[in-house]
């Protein structure tokens, strides 16, 4: 038993975690209170993979959902308090090799006014016409943030 390779990131309401691991079956996503828990074979070869995290903070286990693809599995905790921030996904400082920060989608939310610009700057730009457009500024593999964040919240 393996653990599947992760990346994780901190939004204002959830904390995302991407499970890299193709053609997985047999998908099993445990969420507690203050504990994480995933599970899978994947791969041609079927290796089994073993995730469990002790989390920074308590997340509600019932808003909490996940979504598999061909190429991995994407979890969404939502965060029990939101608003307040995740320095590190695990409750210990502990580095695990098999978890890294996706510096993609990572956005420092605390500091909302330079996103209020932004968008205020974008919008008078869009205004002005123009054939340049601003480019989109949120880059993932597979879905955007934008786009992750619509699977978390439907139901």
């Amino acid at each position: 038993m393996h653990p599947a390779t992760a990346k994780w990131y901190d939004r204002r309401d959830y904390v995302f975690i991407e499970f890299c691991v193709e053609d997985s079956k047999d998908v099993e996503v445990n969420f507690e209170k203050s504990k994480f828990g995933f599970s899978c074979l994947g791969g041609t070869d079927h290796v089994k993979h073993s995730n469990e995290i002790d989390l920074f903070e308590a997340i509600d286990q019932n808003e909490s959902k996940h979504r598999r693809t061909d190429r991995s599995v994407l979890c969404c905790l939502r965060k029990a308090e939101s608003g307040k921030a995740w320095p590190r996904l695990t409750k210990e400082k502990a580095k695990l090799n098999w978890l890294s920060v996706d510096f993609n989608n990572w956005k420092d939310w605390e500091d909302d006014s330079d996103e209020e610009n932004f968008d205020r700057f974008s919008e008078m730009m869009n205004s002005m016409g123009g054939e340049d457009e601003l480019p989109d500024l949120d880059v993932a593999d597979d879905m955007s943030a934008d786009e992750q964040m619509q699977v978390c919240k439907k139901g």
